[in-house]
């Protein structure tokens, strides 16, 4: 049966007639779109990111996290070449509007543009950090890519070069879309359209949360924009940005892709098996087809018992459906008898029983739980910078205590240990806070070469990290020490049991390498699934690491 077993976190369509969904579990999908059915898949050799038609039907490219594109035929999806000179995820790739040329972005911070054939015709340097969309400008061999260095570039195929930067003040901007007219809207982290329209540039508030996708529509002049505040909002560019429509995002669906499928129609990314679809004038959802996936983002041990929940928001103990959130969840912290949870609706979740504690602004990442005057709280990581602290009451009241700005960007991971918070973010940056103040004890801006995705605690108000940048690091007071580590794919998750002797890495490339801090050498190397380990969590019991996977399964790792 050909559907999806994790998330779909691209989607593309071409007219009424074809949809190409693009996934967590490294398949390419070929839809009919009259009929929702699917028609054919091929694999990449890790997750698949976007995907996206050639202007005449006949070829679909997609971008991976295998640091490759490839480009396909249509409708049998023949691979046609790979374009694989990329020295890390290739997060987008978009095709010319009249050659035979692709345009890819990547998080080597690099623009490339190859022929069909897959040849490397122009590698454009000059992004300072990872480069995560681009398209091309209308009637010209010109492109405008965006970046988390904050700026917005163009650049001249036949000149070869960059020949105009827009900088945005360091704020983050996933995503770009081009008028026919050669206006650029932008979408940044703080919720803002950024209209640039030749020297002038224009900034309007959008959303409560960062926009994740712009998607314009030339035929009717309307762009959508995505959030995480879990909004979609239709603006008409032919009257100065207007906004035309709105709707909430139902629980199944990703703000991170949609396309036309018509003037009215758009199909969205899901964390589902299949994309929805949203029709603007009826404001009317279709979830039809769309089912839970198996993928697991988050696993723990309690009482002897092992818990585990993913995209689909079930609580599962010990291999049991146990309980339902109807959201995905990112992370299980289990304090004072519940079982904190929470994920892209942003609200945090007892997951023993799917009760609703808090609401915040922003999609959930992560959770530690900790004493404060004898009181046990837990600390939740969001999406836009904040911690959330709850304490929980003798009698299981749940109060929020306080929300303290870690970083100006998304929390990756949030550990307690001796008093003091320790957070990551995707900005690289690393954060201290007191507990016992809940005020910042330090701030350190470039902790990390790339994108920190994870931390774990050790004793003594010490702690590890790691990061895209394929480093385990091991921060004593405020000084890390780096250690390179087995991973040539970026390092997702860390944890270490509680003497602090093993620590444990896993990678988006399916592979665990255990470090023993005391002997300075890594003890276990082990590529345990060729899908992705999400969390990692070490189980006294059996002195063995645990390892969340978005395959579904939970693996051992000796230590």
């Amino acid at each position: 049966m050909i559907r999806h077993y994790g998330p779909i976190s691209g989607v593309a369509a071409h007219g009424t007639r074809y949809v190409a969904t693009a996934g967590y579990d490294n398949q390419l999908i070929l839809w009919d779109a009259a009929t929702k059915q699917p028609l054919t898949r091929v694999n990449h050799d890790h997750l698949v990111n976007q995907t996206s038609f050639s202007p005449d039907g006949r070829y679909l490219v997609s971008s991976s996290s295998d640091y490759s594109a490839r480009l396909w035929s249509l409708p049998d999806l023949n691979l046609v070449a790979v374009l694989s000179d990329h020295k890390d995820d290739v997060e987008m790739s978009v095709f010319h509007p009249t050659k035979e040329l692709i345009a890819t972005a990547s998080r080597d911070h690099h623009v490339r543009v190859y022929d069909f054939t897959g040849a490397l015709l122009t590698t454009f340097e000059g992004h300072t950090a990872d480069v995560i969309s681009v398209e091309w400008a209308a009637g010209a061999d010109e492109l405008v890519s965006s970046s988390d260095d904050g700026t917005i570039k163009r650049w001249s195929l036949a000149g070869g070069g960059m020949i105009g930067e827009v900088d945005l003040a360091g704020v983050e901007t996933d995503t770009v879309a081009i008028t026919r007219e050669g206006v650029i809207y932008a979408g940044n982290d703080e919720g803002e359209i950024i209209v640039i329209t030749g020297d002038r540039t224009e900034t309007r508030p959008a959303h409560e949360a960062g926009i994740k996708r712009l998607v314009h529509n030339a035929d009717r002049n309307l762009l959508v924009s995505l959030s995480y505040d879990r909004t979609l909002r239709v603006w008409d560019t032919s009257k100065d940005l207007a906004q035309v429509a709105e709707a909430s995002l139902p629980s199944d669906v990703w703000p991170r892709s949609c396309a036309f499928l018509d003037s009215d129609t758009l199909a969205f990314a899901t964390f589902g098996s299949s994309y929805a679809t949203y029709r603007i004038g009826a404001d009317e959802w279709s979830l039809d087809g769309v089912e839970q996936t198996p993928c697991v983002n988050a696993v723990t041990v309690g009482g002897g018992r092992t818990l585990t929940i993913g995209d689909a928001g079930v609580l599962w103990i010990d291999g049991e459906r146990h309980s339902e959130t109807g959201s995905l969840c990112n992370f299980l912290t289990p304090a004072a008898g519940r079982v904190f949870t929470g994920g892209q609706m942003g609200k945090v979740f007892d997951a023993l029983t799917g009760e609703v504690l808090y609401q915040h602004r922003s999609p959930l990442n992560c959770g530690a739980a900790f004493e404060r005057d004898g009181v046990p709280h837990v600390v939740i990581g969001a999406y836009t910078g904040e911690g959330i602290v709850l304490s929980v009451a003798p009698d299981g009241t749940v109060r929020h205590e306080a929300t303290l700005q870690l970083h100006q960007n998304a929390v990756k991971g949030i550990s307690v240990s001796d008093g003091r918070i320790f957070s990551v973010c995707a900005d690289a940056s690393t954060t201290w806070f007191s507990v016992d103040e809940l005020t910042q004890v330090h701030h350190v801006p470039e902790a990390h070469d790339r994108i920190a995705n994870g931390c774990a605690p050790l004793p003594g108000g010490d702690f590890a990290s790691v990061s895209r940048d394929y480093k385990l690091r091991l921060w004593r007071g405020f000084t890390p020490t780096v250690i390179a580590t087995p991973h040539d794919h970026s390092i997702k998750c860390v944890a270490a049991d509680p003497e602090g002797q093993y620590v444990a890495t896993g990678s988006y490339h399916g592979l665990v390498a255990v470090y023993d801090v005391r002997a300075d050498a890594w003890s276990t190397i082990t590529r345990v699934t060729t899908a992705g380990i999400s969390s990692l969590f070490y189980d006294a019991d059996t002195e063995c690491f645990l390892a969340g996977s978005y395959d579904g399964r939970v693996y051992r790792v000796s230590r």
